[in-house]
């Protein structure tokens, strides 16, 4: 006969079978680790950490942060919620790959995504260089601060998102050199990308940045304090399309030494593509501006053009 206390006891342990089966395996944390050393089977601690972003990402919340304690390759990674990763300040964290992209964003349209302190390296002196160093195709904002991107053979930023979704995209302190473009944007089915650009060096790239509106989306840009040179071919090209207006703002810019036109504007199909320049430097590109198909390429003054001039509308022969 089953006495009182065994009862309880049976009980008990009935409870804690079933509890144990219905406990989470692995709770998430809203801030995680790597490390070089490290192994993707631990907790990812402070004092356990894991060795790769990819392993890091699906043990830290969503909104959460992955920090990097010390030097090391991480990996790429397919980001599918708000998240922020951090390489940490005087070190190498590094994400190199070789025929595919660094970092793809595929968050919701709500989401934002923090980007700080790494360096993305394409290969780019190998047989299969890396394709795009930071792809978005889905969010609200990212951020990108701090980073060195280079080596990638299609782009080093490229911003695609569709579906009439609104993209920020923000770069700061940021350097970009790649066989590919700098920066580029393509959005599609009536969606818009807003670009900020502040105190970024998007030299040395096939070309610095370009905006493309024949996808049927909108791109805006507002550059400061930043530099577009040594590019082969133009240091920034705004293309509209049928459906897709461009707009670009530059202010104490440098744009030298690009093999094309340091500043072009181009109509493509209809919608209406405007660059505006102010207290800039234009220095020794192929053409310091081109209007093309009725493109607007204005001038705020203030700017210095040395070597060749541009072409334009009627008006505008004068950039200075």
């Amino acid at each position: 006969m089953m006495t009182k206390s065994t009862f309880y006891s049976a009980f008990l342990g009935a409870l804690f079978v079933v509890g144990l089966a219905i406990a989470p395996a692995h709770a998430q944390a809203t801030r995680t680790w790597i490390s070089g050393v490290g192994d993707d089977a631990n907790p990812c601690s402070r004092t356990a950490p894991c060795k790769t972003f990819a392993g890091a990402i699906s043990k830290t919340t969503a909104g959460g942060e992955i920090d990097v304690l010390d030097p090391g390759g991480f990996g790429a990674l397919t980001i599918t919620k708000a998240i922020t990763l951090d390489g940490g300040g005087g070190q190498v964290a590094s994400i190199l790959v070789s025929g595919t992209n660094g970092i793809n964003i595929s968050a919701a349209a709500t989401d934002v995504v923090i980007l700080r302190n790494l360096r993305f390296n394409g290969l780019v002196q190998t047989s299969g260089p890396g394709l795009v160093g930071v792809q978005i195709n889905t969010a609200a904002r990212v951020i990108i601060e701090k980073c060195d991107i280079f080596g990638f053979s299609t782009s080093g930023v490229n911003a695609t998102p569709g579906g009439g979704n609104t993209t920020q995209v923000k770069i700061q302190e940021t350097t970009i050199n790649n066989s590919g473009a700098g920066i580029s944007s393509k959005p599609t089915g009536g969606a818009t990308v807003n670009i900020s650009i502040d105190h970024s060096w998007i030299d040395s790239n096939s070309g610095g940045m370009k905006i493309d509106g024949t996808g049927g989306g909108a791109t805006n840009v507002a550059v400061n304090d930043s530099s577009f040179s040594l590019n082969t071919n133009n240091g920034v090209n705004a293309v509209s399309g049928a459906s897709g207006n461009v707009t670009m703002d530059l202010m104490r810019t440098t744009l030298a030494k690009n093999g094309g036109a340091a500043v072009q504007g181009n109509v493509s199909g209809g919608g209406t593509s405007s660059v505006t320049v102010g207290d800039s430097m234009l220095s020794n590109n192929g053409t310091a501006w081109q209007a093309l198909n009725g493109a607007s390429v204005l001038s705020y003054k203030n700017n210095q053009v040395t070597g060749a001039a541009g072409t334009g509308p009627s008006g505008q022969a004068n950039f200075q």
